[in-house]
This record gives structure tokens, C-alpha cells and sequence, in this order.
């Protein structure tokens, strides 16, 4: 049981180091406010909810799984390396992959929304 505890807290530290030290998980997280406000202001139906939560869990961890690579990277290779960088790219063109998607699935939800008020 206290390895279980112990792997929660590592995790919740994981979670303050990432918003901490990560310019664009903080940026993930404003994005993150602003969709649950305007979720409840346009009340969003429950498979709108599933649809949103979904792609604000995947940008968030994407950017999470990004992080991790970044800081071993860098731990394995600390000078410049042609490969270090394309780890690196791919990791991040992840998140954008998923941030892009998620927008266009935040429009088809919110703009037809605002567009009925």
C-alpha cells in the first residue's frame, strides 16, 4: 500500500513540476479554464462534455509525455545532436497535433452555439 501512496504523490509532484516549469502547460491550463467557463455558460450537453474533457485530457497529457521526453533528452544528450533534436520536434509536433484537433472540435461545438444566442 505505501508503494501505491507513494506512486500517487510522485505523480501529484509530477503535476506541480510540470505547470511549474513548463511555460506551455500553463498555457494548456488557461485554454482549459476558459473552455470549461464557456462549456457551462453555453451549456454544453453531455456528449459536447466528453468531447471537450476528452481533448483537454489529451493536450495536456500530450504536453506532460513532451516534457518528460524533453528533460531526458537533454539528460542523455546534453550537447547538440541532429537526433536529439528530432526527438524533441516529433514529441512537440505531438501536442500540436493535438491542440489543432481540439480546436477544430471546440469549433464545431462552440461556434454554432454562439451563433444560436
Amino acid at each position: 500500500m505505501k508503494n501505491r501512496i507513494e506512486a500517487f504523490v510522485n505523480a501529484f509532484n509530477g503535476l506541480i513540476l510540470l505547470f511549474k516549469e513548463t511555460y506551455h502547460a500553463r498555457i494548456h491550463a488557461l485554454a482549459v479554464l476558459f473552455v470549461v467557463f464557456f462549456g457551462f455558460w453555453f451549456k454544453l450537453s453531455i456528449a459536447e462534455w466528453v468531447s471537450v474533457i476528452l481533448c483537454m485530457a489529451l493536450v495536456v497529457s500530450l504536453e506532460a509525455v513532451n516534457s518528460s521526453i524533453e528533460y531526458t533528452v537533454n539528460l542523455a544528450s546534453p550537447k547538440y545532436h541532429k537526433l536529439a533534436k528530432k526527438a524533441k520536434d516529433v514529441a512537440a509536433a505531438s501536442v500540436l497535433l493535438a491542440s489543432i484537433f481540439s480546436v477544430i472540435i471546440a469549433g464545431l461545438i462552440f461556434i454554432p452555439k454562439m451563433f444560436s444566442i
